[in-house]
């Protein structure tokens, strides 16, 4: 069993962002409701815990809390944001509107005889984004951290290892930021640097095993990365027992059902292909909204898979690549739904299977990736960028008819094709056919065509995202092609918004 550090979730986003910094210095770290009990915790046993920020005051009605008791079970604390105020309330200290709100990059002088800053320059930049502050100093307390307009950017109990800042270290804008974890962790929860993907390997099949003993399981195999390495890591769990079903519902980009096949009839799995392109265009019929398609495809996904299980016979287990970003996005404990996923929400009443093995679940895209390296996955399966499991039905505004979908595979080939010769590099790129008709001029006649508009970004972690900077010369030859080569296009943009605001796709 791991060393643990839990990240309690008051409802900001960047919960998860704090996991993947604290999984990124080898401590393994989960993510639970901020409503999580005492004795909850105990049963957890953590070396310490994080509270993370997030949209409230601490006066708001129905604002996330803790119980007091929390602070006296003796277990390291980091406070960010939201969860600091929360501590000063808790100690009897007043939360008030700031004077001067701070938004973005802020300089912030720190003490560095602090455990928590300890060896690091005094003046340091880091990422503000809060409208209440801390306006006293909590009995027990002194103040390591300041800026011009926070006078309380940071406090610490070292007593009772209780350590609370105002500013975000996950956030890359932070200098220090994770250097500042770090000295949390190993300075102060005394970690011991015990979680490694080779052990995540282990444990996982493990778990497999237990679970599914002498049975069957079925993978919805899409030939992305996280769904790929989910079928080699189970496979390593129960060999000749995994059946990989891939299904072609027609929304996938230019040549992929075909290199798709291809390269898993060779391996060592039972592979199924199944064409469902029909059947999902005949669903797909007249529906606009995104969450719609969203949840028409995936339900249709899990009766395909049923329907294969019972020409397989007695397959118990429906496996999936769901990862993290899935799970948080379609919306967990306080935190918002962003977007709902296919693989994400569990089982309808009447499905077949037992249940469903998730062995990534608990992974970041870059994560799998190593596992996937480790397990000796093809290198241009582990390195593909992602891909929606509703594929190109969501890169299409609206209706995802015939038409829409042929323009769609054109423009998304070209694109990806003139990326991959300029050698640009990006983490995930592709093309979107707005539901937009402008007019133009093609030869010499009037146009009333469709829009593209292409998104190319740089992440790590794809909870945040910056676009990429692709030179003009490969974006007008990018446009040339699509509005010469692709008849019902007269028009490309090109999308330079970061997550966030905005999410990576586009719905």
């Amino acid at each position: 069993m791991n060393q643990t550090v839990l990240i309690l979730d008051f409802g900001g986003q960047y919960a998860q962002l704090i996991a993947r910094r604290v999984r990124e210095s080898n401590v393994f770290s989960l993510v639970v409701p901020s409503s999580i009990t005492v004795s909850e915790i105990k049963k957890i046993n953590p070396i310490g815990l994080i509270l993370s920020g997030g949209p409230h005051s601490v006066y708001d009605n129905n604002a996330p809390d803790i119980q007091k008791d929390l602070l006296k079970l003796n277990i390291p604390i980091l406070a960010i944001c939201y969860g600091m105020q929360l501590i000063a309330k808790k100690e009897g200290t007043e939360v008030l509107r700031a004077e001067k709100r701070e938004y973005g990059r802020t300089l912030v002088l720190v003490d560095n005889s602090s455990p928590l800053f300890s060896d690091m320059e005094k003046a340091q930049e880091v990422l503000m984004s809060h409208g209440d502050q801390v306006k006293q100093i909590p009995k027990g307390f002194v103040r390591i951290a300041y800026s011009e307009n926070c006078p309380i950017a940071a406090l610490e109990d070292r007593e009772r290892k209780i350590y609370a800042i105002q500013f975000h270290p996950e956030v890359k804008d932070t200098k220090n930021g994770k250097l500042i974890l770090r000295r949390f962790l190993y300075e102060i929860c005394k970690a011991s640097g015990d979680y490694t993907m080779k052990g995540y390997i282990n444990n996982e099949i493990a778990k497999i095993r237990e679970r599914v003993k002498d049975g069957k399981v079925l993978l919805a195999l899409s030939g992305g990365v996280d769904s790929s390495v989910a079928a080699v890591l189970i496979a390593k769990a129960i060999p000749n027992r995994l059946y990989c079903v891939f299904v072609d519902h027609g929304f996938m980009r230019k040549n992929e059902p075909e290199e798709i096949k291809a390269y898993f009839s060779s391996q060592p799995i039972n592979f199924v292909g199944v064409d469902a392109v029909e059947r999902f265009g005949e669903a797909l019929k007249g529906v606009s909204d995104p969450e719609a398609k969203r949840k028409i495809i995936g339900k249709m996904f899990i009766e395909v898979f049923a329907e294969e299980a019972k020409k397989l016979g007695n397959i118990e287990y429906l496996a999936q690549g769901t990862i993290y970003p899935d799970v948080v996005e379609s919306g967990t404990g306080k935190a918002a739904l962003i977007k709902s996923h296919h693989n994400v929400g569990g089982l309808p009443e009447d499905i077949k299977f037992i249940g469903i093995v998730e062995p990534l679940r608990g992974l970041f895209k870059d994560e799998v990736r190593k596992i996937g390296r480790i397990l000796g996955v093809e290198k241009r399966i582990v390195n593909r960028q992602p891909f929606p499991g509703p594929g190109l039905a969501i890169r299409i505004i609206g209706e995802p008819t015939k038409e829409k979908l042929s323009l769609l595979k054109e423009a998304d080939y070209i694109f990806r094709e003139e990326l991959q010769k300029a050698k640009i590099r990006s983490d995930q790129y592709f093309a979107v056919l707005t539901g937009n008709q402008s007019v133009g001029v093609k030869g010499d006649s009037r146009s009333y065509e469709y829009t593209v508009a292409l998104r190319a970004v740089k992440t790590s972690d794809f909870m945040t995202c910056e676009y990429t900077r692709i030179p003009f010369k490969v974006l007008t030859k990018v446009s040339n092609r699509i509005t010469n080569e692709v008849s019902g296009v007269n028009r490309v943009v090109y999308d330079i918004t970061s997550k966030p605001p905005a999410t990576i796709e586009w719905e």
